[in-house]
Order: structure tokens, then sequence, then C-alpha cells
């Protein structure tokens, strides 16, 4: 009898080839045995959104002598989004079976996602029919990312045993504390997380303005009902505060409901062009 083939799996992210985060995720998951392709930015791309690169040429190039010597690793010149459409039309010869983004080094929760390179790049997956999952560590300055690599090794072999009907986005937050004081995992909602924004006036060398966005974080704020689920089920944002790791499904199919219910119970177009 032979043993099934291991599983491929393709990993991105927003923070580029040599964060910590996506090198610790990939030697993670090769030491647990699966096939490991790495297709990342060559430098920072955080807060790209779902962007392409459309007027220049994107350039990949092998790395070597960074990553378990396992995996394949690839640095490419364009945003989150190119690398993984590059990885599946070009670079890996096998279709992956999971695309996996991250660690990323900062949280993804609430409205962050529409901004997300993370979120974007493991998007890029479920539009090709691949589950796909974001995984970021809540915090800028804590550097642990063994226990969030260590959740994400977990997470694909639930998704391998326990597979979605359909492609789906699991984006996953994961507390900047020890493994023992996790308090557990919950399914959530996507909640909201506002900015008080501020563009800074400043003057370069040549006397020339330019300017600096410096927002803050509003975290104080109510979290709103969504719906379809019931308004006691936490949101991302509530849940992580309680340091829960957060599993919130996503989709691409931007729809509103509620507002197409609407404009079809008033007629509304009609009225409109009436």
């Amino acid at each position: 009898m032979t043993s099934p083939s291991p599983i491929n799996i393709l990993i991105s992210n927003d923070d580029g080839i040599f964060a910590l985060g996506v090198r610790t995720l990939a030697n993670t998951l090769a030491e647990a045995g699966y096939n490991i392709t790495v297709v990342c930015p060559d430098r920072e791309r955080s807060a790209t959104g779902h962007g392409l690169t459309l007027h220049r040429p994107i350039r990949a190039e092998i790395v070597e002598d960074f990553f378990n010597p396992k995996i394949t690793a690839w640095s490419c010149s364009g945003t989150p989004s190119d690398c993984v459409k590059l990885a599946l039309s070009t670079l890996v010869e096998t279709r992956p079976d999971i695309i996996v983004s991250g660690i990323n080094h900062g949280s993804n929760l609430g409205t962050d996602v529409l901004y997300s390179g993370t979120v974007s790049a493991a998007m890029e997956g479920i539009i090709e029919g691949i589950p796909s999952v974001a995984i970021s560590l809540a915090s800028f300055s804590s550097r642990e990312f063994q226990p969030a690599a260590n959740f994400a090794c977990t997470l694909v072999k639930q998704l391998d045993s326990h597979p979605f009907p359909e492609s789906t986005l699991l984006n996953v937050n994961v507390p900047p504390v020890a493994s023992d004081a996790i308090a557990g995992v919950m399914i959530t909602r996507q909640g909201l997380r506002r900015y008080v924004e501020n563009f800074e006036k400043r003057i370069d060398p040549r006397g020339k303005s330019y300017y600096w966005l410096a927002g803050e974080l509003v975290t104080e704020i109510e979290q709103p009902d969504h719906i379809h689920l019931p308004p006691d089920i936490p949101t991302d944002v509530q849940a992580i505060q309680q340091n829960y790791i957060t599993i919130t499904p996503l989709q691409y199919n931007l729809t509103d409901v509620a507002g197409f219910e609407y404009l079809h119970r008033t007629r509304w177009v009609d009225t409109y062009l009436n």
C-alpha cells in the first residue's frame, strides 16, 4: 500500500521574502513534512491591497540559504497578488493544495482586510479555487512567530482532513502571547476598526513638501451587527482582545444582500428612471 502524497503548499506574504514571519512559517511546515514553495515580494509591500503590476516588468529570482533546504523560494519584484498569480501560472510545476499567506507582522482585523496585502495574496487563492489561509501575529513589536506557525501547521492538517465544500479564505489572527496564555480558538465574524488619519506635511532636503500618513487606531468603538449572523457572535476585534486565536471566513463576493433586497423591494431603479 502506497502512502499518500505530501500536501503541496504555496506560501506568500506582504512583509517581504526575508521577513522572520514567513521564514518561521515555511520552515515549520517543511519540518512537518509538507512540500513548500515560497514566492514573496522582494521588499515590504504592506497595505498594497489587491494591487497588480501592469506598467513595468515583474522579475523573480531564486533565494538560497535563507529557508530550510527542502524549500524552493522565490523573490518577486511585484505585489503580494502578483506573487501568487506568477507562482500559479509560471513558477510552480504542481498546483498547490493550499495557499498560506503570512505570518504577517501585525494584525489584520476588521476592515484591515480591505487594505491588507497578506489577505489579498490569500484571496488570489480562492479566486483560483484553492483553499487559502491568511495568518497574522497581532503585534508590530513581538517577534515570537512560533506559536502562530504551530497553529498554521495544525490548521493545515484540519483543512486536509476536513476540506471545505467550496474554496474558502480563513483569516487568522494570533494574539502575541506565549502558547500557554492563548485562551483558545474562536470562530468570529469580521469586526470594525477605525483610524484617526492624519497626513503630516514635511519638507524634503530640496525644500519641496511631501505628506506622510500617520494614522492612530481607535479601538473603543461599538462593533456592527451582521446581516446574517446573530449579534452574540464575537467579532475578530473583540476576540483577539481576550487572547483568542480568531478564525474569520472571508469571500471575495462583495454583493450587499440587504442593499440588493432593498432595491428590489422598493423598485428603486424604476422610480429613479421614471
